[in-house]
């Protein structure tokens, strides 16, 4: 019976992926892809990259049904496809709870604490301020070979995958020698995040192409306010008081400086509309990567090693899959060697991101996520004035004070949160010692 089973599934792998695959193909040889209108390309680039993943979502699905309807995780044997149809698609409901088995840490003093901070701090800032100007470059800027010719590169999925690639091995070589708790979760589970990252990824690249990057730096900052419209609808969340004035300074601050400062991309109509649809896009991914994370954070407690690792690993499997169907690998190498400093600024954009999110983790895991906001919060204020500087954006007085009333509701709120959550403490505090001397 298991041996039907496992001929079955696959069968099942089998058959979709080359069906897909002959999709694609008739796809991508029509006279509209091979030659995109050029103000509605990012549409074209962007349903050509989901038709790749496709491969992958639609072969993983359909064996995932299979397995859940037949229940062939409780006939499976001991063999190899068994196993992995174990670990792909088992919860692991047999296995015992995390416990913190770890032996307990000396304390540091402040002055130990104050040096930690600043290593982070200073990582952090080194690692995504050289990120953004290269990531603005890359795509922005022409590149000059030795011929004197000049290119701009396109493909924003190979920036991705280069990505994704390097912080994999990274984080892998860290599992690897570093010993880590049981891993729990099933690895199709983190297939979600991982696509909607690349498809945020994607976006953020993507939208430079038509909206400067400060603009994309002040559409990042104003993330809450989707996420607390869609948690006081969908999840009934309640916010407090100074959340909802925060969010109004900073969508007043971001108004005023979308509208006095120049856009360095274009001035069209449809440029304009194809930069916020991806900014938007780009919000929306990003919003759902970090709640699912934060789903399996909590059910499965893994460490964030574990997440980057597999969520990476997934990341460079279906870029690599959809750059292989598109041709993608052969004209960016063909680039990378025509144009060497290319070469360059890919290398330090990726080895930049890959010790980015090693920092992120590790200031999180050491002194909490309030830190990092603040530490996130001071880059992207360097970001601004760092690519305003360098690609000369064009910001006025008014403009500037756009700026400001931004970080400054940002700010607000973190010191709101922060006093907030004293004076509970205190509350509690001193409630539970007016019990004790009852």
């Amino acid at each position: 019976m298991a041996n039907n089973s496992e001929l079955f599934i696959c069968l099942i792998v089998i058959s979709s992926i080359v069906f897909l695959y002959i999709v694609n193909r008739s796809v991508l040889n029509t006279e509209l892809v091979q030659n995109p209108p050029e103000d509605f390309s990012w549409i074209i680039h962007g349903v050509r990259n989901i038709l790749g993943y496709a491969t992958l979502f639609l072969p993983g699905y359909l064996v995932l049904r299979y397995v859940q309807k037949t229940n062939y995780i409780n006939k499976s044997g001991r063999g190899v496809m068994g196993a992995l149809i174990r670990t792909c698609f088992g919860e692991e409901d047999t296995l015992p709870v995390a416990t913190n088995s770890r032996t307990p840490l000396q304390e540091r003093t402040l002055l130990q604490d104050g040096v930690l901070l600043l290593f982070y701090f200073f990582g952090l800032q080194l690692s995504y301020l050289l990120w953004g100007v290269l990531q603005e470059k890359i795509m922005t800027q022409a590149y000059e070979s030795s011929n004197k010719d000049i290119g701009y590169f396109k493909d924003s999925q190979f920036l991705v995958f280069v990505n994704r690639i390097l912080a994999f091995l990274v984080s892998a070589s860290i599992l690897l020698c570093k010993r880590q708790p049981r891993h729990k979760c099933p690895l199709y589970k983190y297939v979600f995040c991982s696509f909607s990252n690349i498809m945020s990824s994607w976006c953020q690249y993507e939208a430079l192409k038509y909206v400067s990057f400060p603009h994309q730096v002040l559409a990042k900052a104003s993330k809450t306010i989707p996420v607390m419209i869609m948690g006081r609808f969908m999840s009934k969340t309640k916010y407090e008081y100074y959340e909802y004035v925060t969010a109004v300074i900073l969508s007043v601050g971001m108004l005023i400086f979308m509208i006095d400062t120049g856009n360095d991309r274009s001035n069209s109509t449809v440029t304009t509309f194809a930069g916020v649809i991806l900014l938007v896009s780009y919000i929306v991914f990003d919003s759902f990567t970090s709640n699912w994370q934060g789903s399996l954070f909590k059910k499965y407690e893994m460490k964030p090693i574990q997440m980057m690792c597999f969520v990476n690993f997934f990341s460079s499997i279906f870029t690599a899959v959809s750059l292989l169907q598109q041709g993608g690998f052969l004209n960016s190498l063909t680039f990378m060697l025509k144009f060497p400093t290319f070469s360059i600024d890919i290398i330090i954009l990726s080895l930049c991101g890959t010790c980015g999110q090693l920092f992120i983790y590790n200031t999180v895991s050491t002194f909490g996520p309030l830190m990092f906001v603040i530490i996130s919060t001071i880059r992207q204020g360097f970001s601004v004035l760092l690519s305003c500087i360098i690609y000369h954006h064009n910001v006025s007085l008014f403009g500037a004070i756009g700026l400001i009333l931004v970080f400054l509701s940002i700010f607000l709120r973190i010191y709101c949160s922060y006093r907030i959550k004293s004076q509970k403490q205190l509350h509690q505090s001193t409630s539970t010692l007016k019990n004790q001397m009852k």
